[in-house]
């Protein structure tokens, strides 16, 4: 015998079916339609430092491609994962995005025990804001001119010197522990809170060496306050043309050459099309002038790849900073 289904359960039935046809073509949808209000860029650190003036920078510009208004928030703590971890929790909708640097986006997984949030599983990389190579800087008193001569330095003066960082985990950090353990120069490792007062120490000679932002270490070097040696990376730095890359010097370790990046992530569940379509943004903004030049001004090189090229660059340095890592045996709780 036939059963004809009562005229309420057959709306139900098709209500269920029209939802589901909406959730289906929701991404879509809304990729056509977004933004429709303010995008926020958060920032894991105070506001007036490079990476908030490089997001206020971006920003600025992003909100004229966009048509709505972009709004940066600087959450501070537990070392860029508060900022980073929030975003990751955060609705996957398109607009909320992370400004984040090596650390809470790659470095920081080889160094602590717990971490709030996978970077591979919570967060995808939408694009790549900038490189941020470093400069290696040396006290007045320590007879040297290049990178080379720095090390056979460190190696005639085993147990005597040591060498400043911007905290345990950091590049300069296990650079200058590569550095010393290549040499066997057994150096002390000395972590300052920030990098003002780890080159108050450099140019007061307390500690012999560091690596340092090119926008501090400028200016200091210039006004015969300590000596720069050589850069990081495999590019010199346009706000420093005349001096060489480590590389250039003939120490062409994947330590030397390896650089920071900073680079904007959201959510994993934000759907693909929002993603690809804030990715294009960002990518047309950084080849801008005034950010190249606003960049290059603090040390930085605009960075203008794909989200792929984001994701492979991921890739390539979390091998060389998961070593770095474990062979300086640092360790955060």
């Amino acid at each position: 015998m036939k059963i004809t289904p009562a005229p309420f359960a057959r709306r139900q039935a098709l209500v269920a079916a029209a939802a589901a046809a909406a959730l289906l073509y929701l991404p879509a949808a809304s990729a056509q339609t977004y933004p429709t209000r303010a995008v926020r860029i958060v920032v894991p650190f105070a506001a007036g430092g490079g990476t908030d003036v490089m997001a206020r920078t971006v920003g600025e510009q992003l909100s004229k491609r966009l048509g709505q208004p972009v709004i940066v928030e600087n959450k501070v703590g537990g070392s860029g994962m508060l900022a980073v971890d929030g975003i990751a929790k955060s609705a996957a909708d398109g607009y909320s995005i992370v400004l984040g640097i090596t650390g809470p986006l790659l470095t920081n997984q080889f160094l602590y025990e717990k971490m709030p949030y996978n970077i591979e599983q919570d967060l995808v990389f939408v694009a790549q804001a900038a490189d941020a190579p470093l400069v290696l800087v040396v006290a007045n008193s320590v007879p040297v001119k290049t990178a080379p001569e720095l090390l056979k330095y460190m190696a005639a003066n085993k147990g005597k010197l040591s060498y400043g960082s911007f905290g345990i985990g950091s590049y300069p950090h296990l650079a200058g522990y590569y550095m010393s353990k290549t040499t066997d120069a057994d150096m002390v490792h000395v972590a300052y809170k920030g990098e003002a007062l780890m080159l108050q120490d450099v140019v007061g000679g307390r500690v012999q060496m560091a690596f340092a932002t090119a926008l501090a270490a400028k200016a200091l070097a210039e006004g015969g306050k300590m000596k720069m040696l050589g850069v990081t990376g495999s590019k010199r730095m346009a706000t420093l043309p005349h001096l060489p890359t480590i590389a250039e010097q003939g120490l062409d370790d994947e330590v030397y050459k390896v650089v920071g990046f900073m680079g904007f992530a959201m959510n994993r569940k934000t759907p693909q099309p929002i993603v690809e379509r804030l990715s294009k943004e960002l990518q047309a903004v950084l080849v801008l002038p005034p950010v190249v030049s606003r960049f290059s001004d603090m040390g930085f090189t605009a960075h203008t790849g794909s989200q792929k090229d984001f994701e492979n660059r991921y890739k390539t340095d979390a091998p060389v900073w998961k070593k770095l890592v474990l062979d300086s045996g640092a360790k955060v709780e």
